[in-house]
């Protein structure tokens, strides 16, 4: 009798074809790639490459020219609460009358349902991802007052209190301290190792080999995606940055 065959894990994220463009500029080219189904995943590239356009135009932010985009194999709308996205903290409004435990609660609303007073287990859940992040003792105080790397975790905090499977992050260590930087790398190694898949925008190569088991190098199209610790070869961030570079 022949072996059943065993499924394996679909990729947590699947592009063919992705193409962008503003006005008349390509901003991503024929952009066919396929994430790990879990772990930790590192998009790097120079500045201009496209790589905050392709976590925007994979979660229909921003229309696309061209290509096919799948979660877990699926359309984004068929599997939408397990995909959560960390956006830019610039592109946040902090002056907004809300606490800590207000912004980190917006995560639960999708299970809760919008519109309508958020149970106790509710914002209980919330506090818990403010206290995964750290920032339980803030939970209270405005988010104008806070700092831009508590401001940081609470963000990550809103991501996590929706316990997506997959979470899309635009630049998470963006402007932070080395302190909220470790402590964010320490959130995301947790997720990896419960199985969840994290996809993060990223402008430190020198960083990337540590934090990140994988990654993808893009110009407009794909240079190369594999093994983050071997991945930022000088050949391959020559294509990428147009001149040799050490990793």
């Amino acid at each position: 009798m022949s072996p059943v065959p065993v499924a394996l894990p679909l990729p947590a994220l699947s592009l063919r074809g992705l193409s962008v463009a503003y006005r008349t500029d390509a901003v991503l080219w024929n952009v066919t790639w396929n994430s790990p189904p879990a772990g930790l995943v590192a998009i790097v590239g120079p500045n201009g490459a496209g790589k905050s356009t392709l976590l925007k135009a994979a979660l229909g932010l921003i229309p696309r020219l061209a290509g096919e985009v799948r979660f877990f194999g699926a359309p984004l709308a068929a599997v939408r609460r397990r995909v959560g996205y960390l956006p830019q903290r610039a592109a946040v409004e902090w002056d907004f009358p809300a606490t800590a435990l207000d912004v980190a609660a917006m995560g639960r609303y999708p299970r809760a349902g919008w519109f309508r007073p958020l149970p106790r287990a509710e914002r209980e859940a919330a506090l818990a991802a403010l206290a995964e992040v750290g920032m339980q003792d803030v939970a209270h105080r405005p988010i104008g007052e806070l700092s831009g790397g508590q401001q940081q975790r609470v963000l990550l905090a809103r991501t996590l209190a929706q316990e997506p499977d997959l979470f899309l992050m635009d630049e998470p260590f963006a402007g932070v301290d080395a302190a909220t930087e470790e402590a964010i790398v320490g959130v995301l190694q947790r997720l990896a190792a419960a199985g969840r898949c994290v996809i993060a925008v990223h402008h430190d190569l020198s960083t990337v080999p540590r934090a990140f088991d994988h990654a993808l190098l893009l110009n407009r199209e794909v240079i190369a995606s594999g093994p983050a610790a071997t991945l930022l070869s000088p050949e391959n961030l020559a294509r990428a940055y147009g001149r040799r570079m050490s990793a």
